[in-house]
């Protein structure tokens, strides 16, 4: 026994916790145990050393101390605040009145609502079951296919898991040892262009399937003018000025922003998107303000109405990402301004609460701690498995895949695929992606490409049976029984369970295809990101464990230590002479880019 134990340690220990889950058991505490357990067997059987354990205390320290993941309870904070003062509810209606009008136009709103409410939120269960709320019972009161209406909801709530500023992308930064503002960095454009093949299907079925999408009839447009116009003339208006001040500053961004930051070179894509649109949103709200304060009556009542309820949030998210894309702020930094940025918009639509903000705090505090105990059970089961080189185990399972690195990202996306159908992304990042990530390194895969691609397979956990939450989250709110509708007067038939799956199923092929074409163009995803500046922890660890109490040069003081330099490019002999780490840390910088 003590035998089979040692050669076939690693997959027993994996057995071992594929129990615990199927138990039931709360997963951080299943982590958690199945380390110790196999940890202490191993020191039973020979396999580690007594001393296994005593460095564990430090890294649960150390996971305490991440300022990282500080981030996520501030986005998270942001994301309740803004969900509970009302903004979804204005933004549904807003934007559906604009798009109203045409076919698909309601199904279009949810789109476009749910990645703003991705990039604000951040909360897949805020957004599905606030547009589940909101639009389903309009959508099926004027006629929507039913599976087309709950899908649409549904898909569109998932948007929170790769648009920035995504919990999920956080997490997979932190896992991966990578910068969260470059993963945002790198998620943006992938995100806009899932959004896009949204658009871009509905579309479709409103030209194929006309009936399934009706638009709006003309007695449920509420803003229209005293005169019966609809407004959307004034609103272009005002589009085409705002996009007039906004490809001006495109045209003079780099001449403005680099002489701020010293920054010699073209800015970087993402930076190029976000502060045009910037400034464009800017020079709206302002446009609209003037007309309103001075009563000029340049502007409809829709545009008046679009302005106010989307331009609020579009420039918070703007100062957000636009301040972490340009280095002014951390990511955890761009959370508490969006936090507060959130608190002063509930605070000005007078929606700001003692008890709006003590229920916030608690969701907060929640959702950060089951982060926490989840980080901490995934962080004792890799103390154990690394200690039994489990790494080189897993390494050793991708090793005789055919297509190398293409053929190993498809084998990973189709587990993460299936795993996603019964477990939680929090807990496929933590469990599953160290496992991973060093294989994905070893083969000279970019880990800010393999997050993204992870974090786009990971929006179909939310979509799959059976245990697809954006799914449970629409049911929840979906009507069960038949009702008689309060504007129509007409009876609804109840919403199915079996629609509701059936209507994910077109989004989850939508999803996959944008992970494919993440794979196949991996440039939408590296050529956002800028130059690879950041300290590497395995090299700037390796040269401070050799700064330690001998003295001795951490650069080796001889030729065969340091074949490729001179002698006069040495770093400091062991004579006597003081090694200076910030030095230290500069010079493994430089050698961890070359």
């Amino acid at each position: 026994m003590v035998e089979f134990l040692t050669n076939n340690f690693v997959p027993v220990m994996f057995a071992g916790l594929l129990v615990f889950l199927l138990s039931g058991f709360p997963v951080a505490f299943g982590l958690a145990a199945t380390g110790l357990f196999f940890g202490f067997i191993g020191m039973e059987i020979g396999l580690f050393a007594d001393t296994l354990f005593q460095a564990l205390p430090l890294r649960v320290f150390g996971i305490m101390q991440n300022d990282t993941l500080l981030a996520i309870p501030f986005f998270t904070l942001m994301g309740i605040i803004l969900e509970r003062s009302g903004m979804a509810e204005d933004l549904l209606e807003t934007v559906g009145q604009v798009f109203g009008p045409v076919r698909g136009g309601l199904a279009v709103a949810v789109v476009l609502v749910g990645a703003l409410l991705a990039a604000t939120t951040g909360v897949v269960a805020a957004a599905v079951i606030s547009m589940g709320l909101i639009s389903l019972p309009i959508m099926l009161r004027y006629g929507y296919n039913r599976t087309i209406a709950t899908g649409t909801i549904t898909a569109s709530g998932t948007l929170a898991q790769a648009i920035p500023p995504s919990l999920v992308l956080i997490v997979l930064a932190d896992q991966l040892g990578r910068s969260v503002g470059d993963m945002y960095a790198g998620a943006l454009v992938p995100g806009l262009l899932l959004v896009g093949l949204y658009l871009v299907f509905i579309a479709g079925v409103a030209i194929v399937r006309p009936a399934w999408v009706p638009p709006l009839p003309p007695e449920a447009r509420v803003y229209n003018e005293p005169n019966g116009a609809s407004g959307h003339r004034s609103l272009f208006a005002l589009l085409l000025v705002a996009s007039a001040a906004g490809y001006l500053w495109w045209q003079n961004h780099e001449a403005l922003i680099n002489p701020l930051t010293g920054r010699e070179g073209p800015a970087p894509g993402d930076e190029l998107v976000i502060f045009p649109v910037a400034v464009a949103s800017f020079a709206a709200l302002l446009l609209a303000m003037v007309n309103h304060v001075a009563r000029l009556g340049l502007l409809s009542r829709l545009a008046e109405r679009v302005t106010f309820v989307l331009i609020p949030p579009l420039i918070l998210i703007f100062l957000v990402l636009g301040t972490i894309f340009l280095g002014i702020a951390t990511p955890t930094e761009g959370g508490a301004m969006g936090a507060v940025g959130a608190l002063i918009m509930a605070a000005s639509r007078g929606r700001l609460s003692l008890s709006l903000l003590k229920q916030a705090m608690e969701n907060a505090t929640k959702l950060t701690i089951f982060v926490m105990f989840i980080l901490i059970g995934s962080t004792v089961f890799s103390f154990t498995f690394n200690a039994a080189d489990g790494h080189i185990w897993v390494e050793h399972l991708f090793d005789k895949l055919p297509g190398g690195a293409i053929g190993f990202l498809i084998v990973v996306n189709l587990l993460v695929f299936v795993l996603g159908m019964f477990i939680d992304f929090f807990e496929i990042a933590f469990i599953v992606i160290p496992l991973l990530a060093p294989v994905a390194d070893k083969m000279g895969i970019d880990l800010i490409w393999f997050g993204v691609i992870i974090a786009m397979n990971l929006q179909t956990s939310f979509l799959t049976p059976p245990f697809g939450f954006a799914l449970f989250y629409l049911r929840s709110v979906a009507a069960r029984e038949d009702y008689t509708d309060r504007v129509t007067k007409q009876r609804i038939p109840a919403v199915t369970t079996a629609q509701i799956y059936k209507g994910s199923i077109a989004f989850i092929v939508l999803q996959l295809i944008m992970v494919a074409v993440i794979m196949a163009f991996p440039g939408l995803v590296i050529d956002h990101l800028g130059p690879k500046t950041g300290v590497y922890d395995a090299a700037v660890m390796e040269k401070l464990d050799q700064l330690g109490g001998d003295g001795a040069s951490p650069w080796g003081d001889d030729e065969e230590a340091n074949p490729d330099e001179g002698q006069e490019e040495s770093a400091p002999s062991d004579q006597g002479e003081e090694i200076d780490p910030i030095k230290a840390l500069e010079e493994a910088a430089k050698k961890a880019q070359q």
